[in-house]
């Protein structure tokens, strides 16, 4: 029997291998940039085409590297960051596996010109698929140019399944931004398609925030800063009041490395406590500074996850550092002493004199005559406090149930003792089934009469049905009707959403929303989907736009379908507001006109039937 276990080509490996470092465009350009930054460039310029699917290309004024260095930079494990093992334990570089370079370009078709200060000329490199194709000298400016094309291009499965392009273009700007907000001493710019994203100088740290997120963070953000021999805290807190649902910056780097920390992130929470409400959130943007002797970069792949020793003890230092500068800046609640009308206190002197406290009184006063020195004693009705305990005691029970009943069913016939009369109840029972009359119960749900017996409506979800069904017709049918206002309001998003806008704004359009792109991601909103007076037009549309963007959807019709059910959701009518009957009366119609009156478009149940069968029962 033949042995059964071989090696794999170089070749095959590189590819299983880059399918752990080279996720999506977003992985190259994370990996390309972070080795700019390590060969000291200060200008870093990224282009992409097509979300990166087409083409990336990333140009530095760094280093550069030589005509040998170039080629083999390209191997696996190739790396000028570390020689022995004890060298991952003292690491200040972003790369150091010797892994980025060689899993791109077992997937893509690579072009790298570079060239290093004192050399006259330059050397260019093409590789495809880990093959080396060409290699020449040529003249270039200092630095490297990475030209990245057709990625995925010998692995039709891989490219198949990456994203709409706008999510990729998303997934990208993420990258870029968490690149950004750690080298604020590095100048960043991006293109996409040929359209200026970000043109990012160098900058203090809190003005590279506002030319990341926008100026209006300003406002919001309080400073921290801590030193220990453990660990180093500096960075940004936002005000309570800031809080928010979806959407808020949180960040944290640990020496110059963008990481995920859910057990920090409780210290930051645990700080706001009592201070923001349950499910909301605010942002952050923390920077650590430790010993990399202390903690462990090398335990995932994409180096997002980073191990600290001692974790507990920087838990409690960051938790305490937040709730100080909470503190410091007045973000926390204060006691405000009503000092209206209360005495002043005087100043002491320690030369004045102390004299004894002076009681002055009416000599006159006689509490037992009627009027005494302008004292009117009032006459008290004794009797009087007691009226009324006669007239309580006769007053008939009160029903347990003291909600307010429609006025249809409030004319049920009586006899003279007040009775209702079996006759006239069935009767108005079968009329109130016969013309569709409608009752409320407690502010949700809606009672009617049908032939099996008594159905309930959820009338906040029943609503949410047929908007939802009005809304997906407008967009497919590009008839929504948009209401202009009087004054527009401006839309302020970062740019990584200002991307994934730019996919659903013609959505968003033909629902009935009228927007404009001032350019830096602001939009005006000047026109509004007519039927949801009263909501807030700027909230509604991050709504969506966040929705879209967690979805991370590629068809268009998913899209447009997450469009309509969050804005029926925002417009239907909430529980407790009071209906009459034409409104109920109007809604049951309108729900029942629908394709699926059954349920919501996000499965919940909307109606339920009670048989009569079952509410005979209850009787026997």
């Amino acid at each position: 029997m033949s042995d059964i276990i071989h090696l794999l080509p170089d070749s095959v490996a590189n590819q299983i291998a880059a399918g752990e470092v080279i996720q999506r465009p977003a992985s190259v350009i994370k990996e390309l940039v972070e080795n700019a930054i390590d060969a000291d460039a200060r200008n870093i310029h990224v282009l992409v085409t097509d979300a990166g699917k087409t083409s990336i290309q990333v140009v530095d004024d760094g280093k550069g590297m030589s005509e040998t260095d170039a080629r083999l930079s390209f191997e696996r494990h190739a790396t000028s960051k570390i020689r022995e093992a004890s060298d991952l334990f003292a690491l200040r570089t972003m790369g150091f596996r010797g892994e980025a370079l060689a899993s791109i370009a077992a997937v893509a078709q690579v072009e790298l010109k570079t060239r290093r200060e004192f050399d006259d000329v330059g050397v260019k490199i093409m590789i495809a698929g880990s093959k080396v194709e060409s290699q020449e000298v040529i003249s270039c400016p200092q630095g490297s140019n990475f030209s990245i094309k057709n990625l995925f291009f010998n692995i039709p499965a891989r490219r198949k399944f990456l994203k709409a392009n706008s999510t990729e273009l998303s997934n990208i700007l993420t990258e870029f931004e968490r690149i950004a907000l750690v080298h604020a001493d590095v100048s960043f710019s991006l293109h996409s398609n040929d359209a200026e994203l970000f043109n990012l100088q160098a900058a203090p740290l809190r003005q590279r925030i506002l030319a990341v997120f926008g100026k209006k963070l300003n406002q919001q953000l309080l400073t921290v800063e801590v030193g220990t021999t453990m660990v180093k805290i500096s960075g940004f807190v936002a005000r309570p009041e800031t809080a928010r649902k979806k959407g808020a910056h949180q960040y944290f780097f640990v020496n110059g490395r963008y990481m995920r920390h859910p057990y920090f992130h409780k210290a930051v929470t645990d700080a706001y406590e009592q201070l923001i409400p349950v499910g909301e959130q605010v942002s952050y943007f923390l920077y650590f500074d430790v010993d990399p002797a202390n903690i462990d970069v090398n335990i995932h792949p994409t180096k997002t996850e980073i191990k600290f020793e001692n974790e507990q003890a920087i838990w409690q230092i960051l938790s305490a550092t937040v709730k100080e500068s909470l503190g410091k800046f007045n973000a926390v609640p204060s006691i405000d002493f009503d000092t209206e009308g209360m005495p002043d206190i005087p100043v002491f002197e320690q030369n004045r004199p102390m004299e004894p406290p002076k009681v002055h009184y009416n000599t006159d006063f006689n509490p037992f005559k009627p009027s005494s020195a302008g004292y009117s004693r009032p006459s008290v009705n004794w009797e009087g406090l007691y009226g009324g305990l006669e007239k309580a005691s006769k007053v008939n029970d009160v029903a347990p149930d003291s909600e307010e009943i429609s006025s249809d069913f409030s004319t049920l016939n009586r006899d003279q003792a007040g009775n209702v009369s079996p006759t006239s109840f069935y009767a108005n029972e079968f009329i109130l089934e016969r013309s569709a009359h409608h009752m409320q119960f407690k502010g949700r749900f809606i009672l009617t009469s049908v032939k099996s017996g008594l159905m309930i409506i959820d009338q906040h979800r029943a609503h949410i049905r047929v908007l939802y069904d009005r809304y997906i017709s407008q967009i497919v049918q590009r008839q929504g009707m948009s209401q202009g206002v009087l004054f527009p309001e401006i839309l302020q998003i970062p740019r990584s959403e200002a991307a994934v806008l730019e996919s659903i704004i013609e959505d968003l359009s033909a629902v009935g929303f009228d927007l404009s792109n001032l350019g830096g991601g602001s939009y005006a909103i000047n026109g509004v989907p007519s039927g949801i007076e009263g909501l807030d037009p700027v909230q509604l549309v991050k709504s969506m736009l966040r929705t879209a963007m967690e979805k991370g959807n590629d068809v268009k019709e998913e899209v447009q379908n997450i469009l309509a059910l969050t804005l029926a959701r925002a417009a239907a009518i909430v529980y407790g507001q009071v209906l009459n009957n034409e409104e109920m009366v109007n809604l049951v119609d309108n729900l029942f006109a629908c394709s699926t009156p059954n349920y919501t478009p996000d499965g919940s149940v909307i109606l339920s039937t009670i048989k009569g069968e079952e509410i005979e029962k209850l009787f026997k």
